[in-house]
């Protein structure tokens, strides 16, 4: 069983920035595609962006250029970090395998962009 746990989140001004961590716990994290996926109040959870076992990144284009993904394999850790945010990236933010098939989602973390 693969517990995700993410952590990070918070209350921060236009502008600002955050960085979020997600903890895999389990075998082989090496292995998968991670990718951080988030879900803004009254819409449906959207992919962030995801980086490949081997390190290739992609990001949606209304995050690219401001966020960056990265993994630690030693710590089981993926990475966030999110500069100049804005308000249209209020949302809760999760981790999960990019893949068809995920695990079970952790609590997410949540983010507030607000003045």
């Amino acid at each position: 069983q693969v517990y995700l746990v993410e952590s990070g989140g918070g209350l921060v001004q236009p502008g600002g920035s955050l960085r979020l961590s997600c903890v895999f716990s389990g075998n082989r994290f090496s292995v998968f595609d991670m990718a951080w996926y988030r879900q803004a109040p009254g819409k449906q959870r959207e992919l962030v962006a995801n980086i490949f076992s081997g390190g290739s990144t992609y990001y949606i284009d209304s995050v690219q250029g401001r966020f960056t993904i990265s993994r630690d394999n030693a710590k089981n850790t993926v990475y966030l970090q999110m500069n100049s945010l804005k308000p249209d990236d209020t949302a809760v933010y999760y981790c999960n395998r990019y893949a068809t098939i995920q695990f079970s989602w952790g609590r997410g973390t949540q983010v507030t962009v607000s003045s």
